[in-house]
């Protein structure tokens, strides 16, 4: 037996014994399957799980997913990060749902053309759905393939990306291609894992050429990253007498497209209350220059993105104006109590949970 039998041979009789009861195994809906895959994109079960079963409750099928509000289904997704995996969700439901008539494209180069869907997606939901023989590579297989077979090429690189999808499809059971796919997916993420994984349970170590040479820690292989990106933000809160605020809506095409946010000031090192006054709305709102702006986080709130750093600090103006008397067209004024209704960053969630502006 080749070492490529061997190792699908044995995940999947581990995986039958030791796999996780997750809802999106038991079905061959393409939907569902579709929504599990797009949620759990950069996101783990246990933290993904719930975030499926409240849309499936929501929205049961593709049409009405398609028939929802933007502003709702982002609302629904806050907290799960990569807001764009939420827009594109929508978008490519109402296609679904108009152009295909509520039928999901059933061949792997068909689901590549979806919004949204890259080649990890369209290969899961064509395996899962309709048993075609295509391999799934996600983070979990290239660690499995990188530490049986020694493969010390990055898996992030050009040269990695061809060696790892022709091993891939070295080891696939084209008669079985869901359960050998869901079988290396579940080894790498329970057993094979990326720190302290448990080797002296895998039956596979007397060939892994990781656990024999003692490379478990230096495999997978990947390239540096770009050096990340320092951003400070300064929310600043204007709140009339009556306690209400101006929020605006992100437009531009940066991080939280189409979430909402107090006015912000974004400077390039942190910021002190005279530098605040460089807001646009304090001109507008003809505020006089007496206000002192107030801190109301003494820790400046670190956020971390993929690729950026978020320094955020957050800043009380107290004034006694009614704000729908000016042109504020690009912001909303809401009370206190009605922002929560807005979709917003998990940095603007955290915030309005741990300060609750109270009458």
């Amino acid at each position: 037996m080749s070492l490529s039998q061997l190792l699908s041979d044995e995940i999947k009789i581990w995986y039958k014994n030791n796999k996780r009861d997750l809802p999106w195994r038991n079905t061959k809906n393409p939907y569902k399957i579709w929504l599990s895959e797009i949620i759990l994109q950069q996101t783990q079960v246990k933290q993904g799980l719930p975030y499926y079963n409240k849309f499936l409750k929501a929205y049961a099928d593709v049409h009405k997913l398609a028939n929802a509000e933007e502003d709702e289904i982002l609302k629904m997704w806050q907290g799960l990060g990569y807001y764009s995996r939420a827009r594109n969700l929508h978008f490519t439901a109402k296609y679904i749902s108009k152009e295909c008539k509520g039928k999901f494209p059933k061949t792997y180069k068909e689901l590549l053309k979806l919004k949204g869907v890259g080649e990890y997606t369209a290969a899961a939901i064509a395996s899962f759905a309709y048993d075609e023989p295509v391999a799934v590579l996600d983070g979990n297989v290239y660690r499995v393939l990188s530490r049986y077979f020694g493969i010390d090429t990055p898996v992030n690189s050009t040269e990695g990306a061809k060696i790892f999808k022709s091993k891939a499809y070295e080891i696939l059971d084209e008669n079985k291609p869901a359960l050998h796919n869901q079988a290396m997916m579940e080894y790498g993420a329970l057993l094979c894992k990326p720190k302290s994984p448990d080797c002296m349970f895998c039956s596979l170590n007397p060939s892994c050429v990781a656990f024999q040479q003692n490379k478990t820690k230096s495999l997978p292989v990947k390239l540096k990253k770009l050096k990340r990106k320092k951003r400070f933000f300064n929310y600043i809160i204007f709140q009339s007498s009556d306690k209400e605020m101006l929020i605006k809506q992100r437009l531009g095409k940066d991080i939280w497209q189409k979430l909402y946010e107090f006015p912000l000031l974004e400077t390039q090192k942190p910021a002190n209350p005279r530098t605040v006054f460089d807001h646009e709305l304090f001109k507008k709102l003809n505020l006089p220059t007496q206000i002192k702006p107030t801190k109301i986080n003494s820790k400046t709130n670190k956020h971390v993105l993929t690729h950026q750093d978020i320094y955020a600090d957050f800043w009380l103006i107290e004034c006694s104006i009614d704000f729908k008397k000016f042109n504020l067209k690009d912001y909303e004024v809401v009370n206190y109590k009605s922002i929560r209704k807005f979709a917003v960053s998990i940095l603007i969630d955290k915030f309005l949970n741990n300060h609750i502006l109270e009458d």
